[in-house]
């Protein structure tokens, strides 16, 4: 639960930055309409979840230390790209928690490799791609198709328009990232043998909503200034193209059962509509910073869940728990 509310509070500018720079909403507003939609989203599938719990790793193998050693590790690299204000991905941190701990406490051959290329590898290159071209086309289209609107009702339209983006973005949001935390905390009971199956028990999903609702209802504003003024200058447009890009890409995978990061689906979306106005149009040198904190994210996040699981598993042995 404390990593579900790392993540709330890790991601709130995925779901609202660009309606809060765009002053579409009032940042308080905007925070609570976010905390309510992730907490209903968490409530959509349990497809994610189920590739948490059980589509990457041997659950069989799986020990409780190996659990808390992989959230260590996924709740040390949020707070480290929380501080510097790197919007990074709260999903991947986590999965590379998990596959560290695992290799280091019971050897690769536990790692269901062709789940991670097919769920991980594939979607973490394919999904920010596809964001950055849709928002970019979705963006040209509609500068088009408002090519002879005056600018101030434009953006007066578009203002009530980002309010439902952001909400549909907080919404896909929830059921792509609170999944993550279902399928960890199910992993977790399975291995204990608390629950027979890898099935995602509903008082579970109320927790993990409930947990990344709370965190995303505090807010990340350190990110939040980098994803809605750093990266790209956005007017109510540019935010209503980015969320409704990202927001339909990341419900794809959720249903797909793709745990991809919805950072950077909405980090590449404002890079597209940034572009769609010229080269000058997006901060390179920022983008530069991002793209360097999400190649590190899994390895990482990894190394940490390696030596956390070291650390907890001399401490058990130590006191006499395992």
């Amino acid at each position: 639960m404390a990593f579900d509310f790392s993540n709330g509070f890790h991601d709130t500018a995925n779901a609202i930055a660009t309606s809060v720079a765009t002053r579409a909403l009032r940042p308080q507003h905007a925070l609570l309409m976010a905390a309510a939609f992730n907490f209903i989203g968490a409530f959509a599938g349990t497809a994610v979840a189920k590739t948490i719990g059980a589509g990457l790793v041997d659950e069989k193998t799986t020990s409780q230390v190996i659990v808390a050693s992989a959230l260590l590790g996924a709740i040390a690299w949020n707070l480290i790209t929380w501080w510097s204000g790197l919007p990074s991905s709260s999903s991947h941190a986590l999965i590379g928690g998990l596959l560290g701990a695992t290799i280091v406490a019971v050897g690769s051959g536990s790692v269901k490799w062709s789940g991670v290329w097919d769920k991980v590898v594939v979607p973490l290159i394919s999904s920010p791609l596809i964001g950055f071209a849709g928002a970019f086309v979705l963006m040209l289209g509609l500068t088009w198709l408002f090519r002879n609107t005056a600018r101030k009702p434009l953006g007066r339209a578009f203002k009530r328009l980002q309010v439902l983006s952001a909400g549909y973005m907080a919404f896909a949001h929830g059921s792509n990232d609170a999944q993550k935390t279902m399928g960890i905390v199910t992993l977790a009971l399975f291995s204990a043998g608390v629950i027979p199956t890898t099935d995602v028990p509903v008082w579970v999903i109320a927790m993990a909503a409930t947990a990344m609702s709370l965190g995303t209802a505090i807010g990340g504003w350190r990110i939040m200034h980098t994803m809605g003024h750093r990266v790209v200058e956005l007017e109510p447009i540019h935010g209503f193209a980015a969320e409704t890009t990202a927001a339909t890409v990341i419900m794809g995978a959720a249903h797909l059962g793709m745990p991809v990061s919805t950072t950077h689906v909405i980090a590449s979306a404002i890079m597209g509509v940034g572009a769609s106005k010229g080269t000058r149009g997006v901060r390179w040198g920022v983008a530069r910073q991002i793209l360097i904190a999400w190649v590190l994210t899994l390895p990482a996040a990894g190394a940490i869940g390696a030596v956390a699981w070291v650390v907890l598993e001399s401490l058990t042995k130590t006191v006499g728990l395992s």
